[in-house]
């Protein structure tokens, strides 16, 4: 994968990607070891394996990476893993603003984006980081491009209809 491709924005779930091969289903998680609001709802719905994995993450942090800017891949199929990332400090608005970090995110789509390219697997998400994370789309669609669509990785983004 090399040459850019555009984002693909769809109405849908985004745990039920609509694709051929390899797929990735990427979200934005918290740094506090909170799982049980806005999109993980979906994920644990269908699979335990991320929330198993991100609790046991955050619970051993002391010896392991867990921190802004961090990810894991977790495989839920044959096929399909579910990326952890770590985006979010908190999850309230405080003075800070919004809970979203957008360099954290950043970072996160980056190291998504080598994994993706090493299973030659195409990115699934909602809008990440603009739900409870509090983020802005202009913001974080850049971000996306530059991290995947920019280096061949296919992205599509879910807008699931309610």
């Amino acid at each position: 994968m090399s040459s850019a491709v555009p984002l693909r924005i769809v109405k849908g779930d985004a745990t039920s990607p609509q694709a051929k091969g390899p797929k990735v289903i990427a979200h934005v998680c918290n740094d506090l070891g909170g799982w049980g609001k806005g999109f993980v709802l979906a994920i644990s719905r269908r699979w335990p394996q991320p929330e198993r994995d991100y609790r046991d993450w955050h619970r051993h942090r002391a010896g392991n990476d867990f921190a802004l800017g961090a990810v894991r891949l977790i495989p839920v199929q044959a096929d399909i893993w579910v990326a952890n990332m770590i985006g979010q400090h908190g999850m309230r608005e405080g003075s800070n603003g919004p809970p979203i970090r957008y360099p954290a995110v950043e970072q996160c789509l980056r190291i998504l984006g080598d994994r993706a390219i090493e299973l030659g697997a195409s990115v699934h998400m909602p809008r990440i980081g603009c739900g409870l994370a509090g983020g802005r789309w202009d913001r974080i669609e850049p971000l996306i491009d530059a991290a995947l669509c920019q280096r061949g990785v296919p992205v599509t983004v879910y807008d699931f209809d309610t």
